[in-house]
């Protein structure tokens, strides 16, 4: 019997994107620590895979150069964000070596929490659309926030300053383009954000 895929299992699929600095890791924490649902980080399992996959290494080492790998094996994650922001030519060619094993990763992760008894869960995917995850998922919630507080979350949490911050959010696809293309949207601006969680959780149990 062949492997039966997302869309035939009986598990609701979610997906949790947004902008930089708009919040989807705070979001996709509450999700686990108040309802229970799993989430799949996308880049902390690209990051794995990357670490782990010869062939992954081999490429990424003759596309972006050796630098991209420390000298403990690791994986430089700066490294890595600087070449892909470069350009929209560094980024497709990145993503086609990482998505695939992203997607076929995710299939099975969830596979595994449907086999352990969830019926929702979730993946945290900042280019969900871009690199074509959205088909992967059910449901989609984008997160968002006023730009001047994603800013500064971002250069807080990254250690770069604004301008670097502006430019990868000039890279991304819009908010309004996200909003337009998710089930749901959350304002992440510090305001009755678990009464916005509450209400979709509701819909989705539904």
């Amino acid at each position: 019997m062949s492997e039966p895929t997302l869309k035939e299992s009986p598990i609701h699929t979610l997906a949790i994107t947004g902008g930089i600095g708009s919040g989807k890791s705070y979001i996709a924490t509450i999700l686990t620590e108040c309802y229970g649902i799993p989430v799949y980080n996308c880049d902390k399992e690209a990051k794995r895979l990357n670490n782990e996959s010869p062939e992954i290494r081999k490429k990424l080492k003759a596309l972006v150069g050796d630098e991209v790998y420390g000298t403990d094996g690791e994986l430089q994650k700066k490294v890595l964000a600087d070449f892909l922001f470069k350009n929209e030519e560094n980024a497709q060619r990145i993503n086609a070596i990482t998505h695939p094993a992203v997607a076929n990763d995710f299939k099975q992760w969830t596979l595994q929490k449907l086999a352990e008894g969830h019926h929702i869960v979730a993946m945290e995917c900042a280019i969900l659309f871009e690199s074509g995850f959205d088909r992967l998922v059910d449901t989609v919630i984008n997160v968002y926030a006023p730009t001047s507080i994603c800013i500064e979350r971002a250069t807080k949490r990254d250690g770069v300053d604004a301008k670097a911050i502006k430019r990868r959010i000039a890279m991304q696809m819009s908010n309004e383009e996200r909003n337009q293309r998710s089930q749901f949207t959350i304002l992440n601006d510090g305001t009755e954000l678990k009464q916005q969680l509450d209400a979709i959780i509701e819909k989705l149990n539904a």
